[in-house]
């Protein structure tokens, strides 16, 4: 069964990932617009995206694999050029949603998120 994580931030993030680096296991990241105080993401792609990926998570990610959500904090911190998920070597952010398999090239970026097909075909290559 998918391991399913989810964190705040970026030091949550690195420390969400770290245990799985090694492990062999496919570990697919969504980066996503923090969620407001209603429970519902800023990032309007981000709303339009989640339930995709999460359904396409249950049917076609490997049984072994860890999923991560992540929220990237408020659309101020986001928008940011100097933000830490946009700069960082291992996040390399350039949209939220982002949905990427962690530790290599591969992923879905914007509205891809939301197309079933896309994030089920990222999920089955893994």
């Amino acid at each position: 069964m998918v391991q399913k994580i989810a964190v705040e931030g970026f030091d949550a993030f690195v420390e969400a990932v770290e245990p799985f680096k090694a492990s062999g296991k496919p570990v697919f990241v969504l980066f996503s617009g923090s969620k407001t105080s209603g429970g519902v993401s800023w990032c309007p792609d981000c709303v339009t995206a989640e339930p995709v990926v999460k359904g396409a998570v249950d049917k076609a990610a490997p049984e072994d694999a860890v999923f991560i959500y992540v929220g990237v904090g408020g659309r101020d911190f986001w928008k940011d050029p100097n933000c830490v998920f946009r700069t960082d070597a291992r996040t390399k952010l350039k949209s939220v949603p982002t949905l990427m398999k962690y530790g290599t090239a591969q992923r879905l970026e914007e509205e891809q998120c939301a197309k079933a097909d896309m994030v089920e075909m990222l999920f089955e290559d893994a």
